[in-house]
């Protein structure tokens, strides 16, 4: 299996300076089925430095905002052509079914499209009444610089898409580091940028683990802002990295997401149904590893026990196999250490008194399931209480815990209980309820009788240990751009405020 390469700086395709590969396995069956270059902070240093070239240098940062935008709507239209190839790459990579993949390629296209409409949109600043006529005072946006990204292994593309897209919307160059599990089809990405017209030296790719590459984008001084997605730990690593030379920061940093379901939301059979097949998809869509994930029903009592048992019977039907076969509904983990981990919180769960009400192991292989792929029974845990670790933390895993409430105010302080505060849901039929749990919920995604939908239009991002800053909508675009004001004096006088 020849190297593929997957460094790009400078408008240049190369192997990593110290010659170092790695093989990207295949999570349903663990086999490799490509080899990338493996980059270390030579690689890094090189590409900030054609970053930073093409930025204070170069012609990308003085493009005018319609040829910005004219590119992007290019990237997109690339992107449904290739949709097909690069949502089968998604799948095998990721682990995600191939459907999945596919969509994952639209919402990416959306983001494209979407900023360049947003920057389209915009006026040439805002002007402030300085409350004279002598005074023509504005305020406008200007690109950050150099931008640095470091993404997450379970949407490479879609998160790969919310950093580039409105970065360059804005008019900055950057440097990606995508996940070293699941780097493909972000490499895929810049070869579209490429194709797209992109100059030289305005998009720079280097595959790699963190605590090389990631580590020196967080602490390389040329680096003007530097957008992280994944883990809490990492990413605080990466702010206090961040803060030696005191640059911009965006964290997204994943959730513990509650799922609540009032009684009256199952009043009828279909309102019932509705609640239960969406608490499945919160739960386990992409093997639950899914920062948004909806791992934490909190039922109301009074419908608890039917609502509880119809779900884990549901749960046990999820046909689990190698995501590019037809009639798979959820595919593996991406790893073996995410295997492990998942396993590791439905032990922690069982020894502290939660009650196992389907899943819990690896399944029995079949034709569509090797024995050597990472899958795990999607897994429903009953009995759950605040104390556990499987409730208070982040899984990444298809396992959803069960909690219960008797009062709305139960609902909110359970909901509202946790480090984290990235999204959640309610369902209920009462309106007035709906709209004071989206109010007190402190989470930045609520959603009512609804789970997992997103709007680029819309921000993303959480409150508390979730993160800081916002992905997509106007905030998105904000976050990589600096604001000036200029201030003109048209008709200038000496101020004689010094006597002299």
């Amino acid at each position: 299996m020849s190297t593929q390469l997957t460094i790009h700086v400078d408008g240049e395709w190369r192997n990593a300076t110290s010659g170092a590969t790695r093989e990207i396995l295949d999570p349903a069956d663990a086999k490799p089925f490509a080899v990338v270059a493996e980059g270390d902070e030579a690689d890094a240093d090189a590409a900030i430095s054609a970053a930073r070239t093409a930025f204070d240098h170069g012609a990308w940062p003085e493009t005018s905002v319609a040829e910005r935008a004219a590119l992007l709507r290019r990237v997109a239209d690339l992107l449904v052509r290739d949709r097909e190839k690069i949502g089968l790459l998604e799948s095998r990579d990721a682990g995600k079914t191939v459907e999945e993949g596919r969509v994952d390629v639209d919402c990416v296209a959306d983001a494209f499209r979407y900023f360049a409409d947003l920057v389209i949109g915009e006026g040439a600043g805002r002007v402030v009444d300085a409350g004279t006529d002598t005074v023509h005072s504005v305020v406008v946006h200007e690109p950050v610089g150099v931008c640095a990204m470091i993404t997450p292994w379970n949407y490479p593309l879609l998160q790969a898409s919310w950093k580039i897209a409105p970065a360059l919307a804005a008019g900055n160059t950057f440097v990606i580091k995508p996940s070293e599990v699941t780097p493909l089809t972000t490499v895929a990405l810049i070869e579209l940028l490429v194709e797209a017209g992109l100059p030289a030296g305005v998009a720079n790719i280097v595959t790699g683990p963190g605590h090389t590459v990631g580590a020196r984008f967080a602490d390389h001084p040329d680096v003007d802002l530097i957008s992280f997605t994944g883990g809490l730990i990492s990413g605080t690593k990466v702010a206090q990295a961040a803060a030696v030379s005191v640059k911009k920061v965006a964290l997204e940093l994943g959730g513990k997401n509650p799922n609540v379901v009032f009684a009256d939301a199952c009043a009828t059979e279909e309102g019932f149904d509705t609640a239960v097949d969406q608490a499945l998809n919160a739960a386990f869509i992409h093997s639950g590893q899914v920062c948004s994930a909806g791992g934490r029903l909190i039922i109301e009592e009074s419908v608890r026990d039917r609502f509880v048992a119809e779900l884990a019977v549901r749960a046990s039907k999820i046909k689990l196999g190698r995501g590019t076969e037809a009639g798979v509904e959820c595919g593996p983990l991406v790893s073996q250490q995410q295997l492990d981990k998942t396993e590791y919180y439905v032990d922690s769960a069982l020894e502290e008194g939660a009650k196992l009400l389907t899943g819990g192991k690896r399944p029995e292989p079949s034709e569509v399931r090797p024995a050597e792929g990472y899958f795990f029974e999607p897994t429903v845990l009953d009995g759950c209480h605040r104390g556990m670790r499987v409730v208070r933390e982040e899984v990444f895993g298809p396992v959803l815990s069960v909690e219960t409430f008797t009062t709305e105010d139960e609902a909110v302080a359970l909901a509202n209980d946790t480090e984290y505060g990235l999204a959640g849901a309610v369902w209920t039929s009462d309106s007035g309820r709906a709209r004071r749990m989206a109010r007190r919920m402190r989470h930045g995604t609520i959603w009512i009788n609804d789970f997992h939908p997103y709007l680029p239009q819309a921000e993303w991002g959480g409150f508390g240990k979730s993160g800081v800053g916002r992905e997509l909508g106007p905030a998105g675009l904000a976050e990589y751009r600096e604001s000036k004001h200029i201030y003109e004096n048209l008709a200038p006088e000496p101020v004689r405020w010094f006597a002299g």
